[in-house]
């Protein structure tokens, strides 16, 4: 797990604002902000709670914390996949502010898992692993992105955690695989924590209302039963290793 600078936390966190532009990209109003403190700079991503658009299924209001919740549980996890993320005021109010990965904007998720080593394989089967927990109902391909370092990052991450089953993935390259036990592990463990939950995962179930609280436990619990992928028949698609 890459260990988080104190640095890019205090930036984000204390950061002044320099620039804030609305992007393109989703249907919320997200901003691409240009941060500085004590003559560091970096950009992030701010997604306000005001600029978020009312949806039928999801509690007004909230996305912006599901995407610290779920920034909160790959930390507990230890999958180091969604980069760092915190909950802060900012020119258009409160809302959520996620550092933000330079990448390669013409990559995505498909031109992405076309050619993967397995250390890269690994890297989306725990962020497939963690869309069935988290009940990731938007994983769209370009919410898979690879950094200019090569590591692999997880973004827009909103949409999670309702009570009822809904996921939606571009992910389907593993169904019917086993899930490795390095996956399971930690799965077996964050069910404990939740039971008498502290740190991370008391903050976590905070962000929570007690039915999703629950579901994500039932979740977690399914996963394990199971212990494989799931799949659609037909849909699953080879990888091209590198080296092939």
């Amino acid at each position: 797990m890459t260990a988080i600078e104190p640095a890019d936390f205090d930036l984000l966190r204390y950061g002044e604002f320099l620039s804030c532009d609305l992007t393109p990209a989703g249907s919320n109003y997200t901003f691409l902000a240009e941060l500085a403190l004590n003559g560091r700079a970096g950009r992030a991503i701010y997604k306000p709670v005001k600029g978020e658009i009312p949806l039928w299924d999801f509690p007004t209001g909230t996305l912006y914390k599901r995407e610290y919740a779920a920034y909160l549980l790959s930390k507990a996890l230890g999958w180091d996949f969604i980069p760092l993320t915190i909950i802060r005021d900012g020119p258009y109010g409160i809302g959520s502010a996620q550092l933000f990965v330079e990448h390669d904007p013409r990559e995505n998720y498909y031109t992405i898992s076309k050619e993967l080593d397995d250390a890269e394989a690994d890297q989306l089967r725990a962020i497939c692993c963690f869309d069935l927990v988290a009940n990731n109902t938007d994983r769209k391909a370009n919410h898979v992105l690879r950094g200019y370092d090569g590591k692999l990052w997880g973004i827009d991450q909103g949409l999670t955690f309702h009570a009822d089953t809904k996921i939606r993935t571009v992910i389907w390259d593993f169904g019917e695989e086993a899930i490795p036990e390095p996956l399971l592990e930690p799965l077996r463990r964050l069910c404990g924590e939740i039971l008498a939950p502290v740190g991370d995962v008391a903050e976590l179930m905070s962000l929570l209302d007690s039915g999703e609280a629950a579901a994500l436990l039932q979740r977690l619990q399914w996963v394990l039963q199971e212990g494989v992928f799931p799949g659609v028949p037909g849909l699953r698609r080879r990888r091209r290793r590198r080296d092939d």
